[in-house]
C-alpha cells in the first residue's frame, strides 16, 4: 500500500488514533484506491508503516468490521467488503422478496435453515389463533440477490393453509397463490437490532452490525391470519420507504 494512505502522520489529525486510521481506510474504499475484495495489509505490516501500536491498529480494523466495511477471513487476512447496492423497499404494498428481487432484475437464491410441520409455539398459537392440536408450517431461509445475503425470514403459518412447506421453493406468495391462500394485507412493525453471532454468521456481516428486525402478521380476505412472519435484513442493504399523505 501507498504511503499517503498508511503513512506515519496519523497523529495530526484530533481523536483516538484508532479512529484516525479507520477514517483513512474508510476514505480510501470511498476513493476507490481500495477496492472491494483488496486484501489489507497485516496487523504487524499496518502497525509498521503507521507507527501505531497492534493492539490501535485491530481496533480501528474492527471498527471498519463492525460498520460492514471490512470482513476477516481466519487464516486468509483482512478485505474491503463487497460493494452492496443499497435497496429500496416500499411498505405500501404486501409483496414477497422474490417479487421485489424479480422487479429489480435481480437472482434470487435461499439457503434453507428450517422447512416443516410442527407443533406451534406460544406466540405462534396466540398470533395464528390456533388449538392446542393444531400443527404450524414452519419455513425459516437466508435470502440471497445476486448471491448477496439480504435477509432471514422465518415465516409461520396454519398447517391447512400450507399443509406441505416442503413445496415451497421460490415465492411463498407464489406458492400461497397456487393454493388460493394468498395474503391480502398485512401489519407490519419495524425496528433496530444489532445481530447477534448467528444471525451475523449467515448474514455474513460483523457481529453486532446494525440490522432491521421485521414482523409481520397478514390477512386472507376473510380477515383470518394466514402469515406471521418475523425477517431480520441488513442494516446497511435496505431502506424502507412509505408514501404518506395528509387526511381530507
Amino acid at each position: 500500500m501507498n504511503q499517503p494512505l498508511f503513512g506515519p502522520d496519523l497523529s495530526a489529525g484530533a481523536g483516538p488514533l484508532y479512529l484516525a486510521l479507520s477514517r483513512r481506510i474508510g476514505a480510501a474504499i470511498e476513493a476507490g484506491r481500495l477496492a472491494p475484495g483488496d486484501c489489507l495489509p497485516s496487523e504487524r505490516d499496518l502497525a509498521a508503516s503507521t507507527g501505531l501500536s497492534r493492539v490501535t491498529v485491530r481496533k480501528a480494523l474492527q471498527t471498519l468490521v463492525s460498520a460492514g466495511r471490512l470482513v476477516q477471513r481466519q487464516g486468509s487476512g483482512t478485505f474491503v467488503a463487497p460493494a452492496v447496492e443499497k435497496v429500496e423497499q416500499s411498505l405500501s404494498q404486501l409483496t414477497s422478496f422474490t417479487e421485489d428481487m424479480a422487479r429489480r432484475g435481480r437472482k434470487v437464491t435461499s439457503t434453507w435453515l428450517e422447512r416443516g410441520l410442527h407443533p406451534p409455539t406460544t406466540d405462534e398459537t396466540m398470533v395464528l389463533g390456533l388449538g392446542v392440536r393444531d400443527r404450524v408450517a414452519r419455513l425459516a431461509r437466508v435470502r440471497r440477490a445476486d448471491g448477496v445475503a439480504l435477509a432471514i425470514e422465518r415465516a409461520a403459518l396454519p398447517a391447512d393453509i400450507l399443509p406441505d412447506p416442503g413445496a415451497v421453493e421460490g415465492s411463498l406468495y407464489a406458492a400461497l397463490s397456487g393454493l388460493g391462500m394468498r395474503p391480502v394485507r398485512g401489519v407490519q412493525r419495524i425496528s433496530a437490532t444489532n445481530l447477534r453471532a448467528d444471525d451475523a454468521a449467515l448474514l455474513e456481516v460483523a457481529e453486532g452490525a446494525a440490522g432491521l428486525r421485521i414482523e409481520r402478521i397478514s390477512y386472507l380476505p376473510s380477515g383470518r391470519v394466514a402469515e406471521f412472519t418475523r425477517s431480520l435484513y441488513r442494516g446497511d442493504a435496505y431502506d424502507f420507504t412509505a408514501e404518506l399523505q395528509i387526511p381530507a
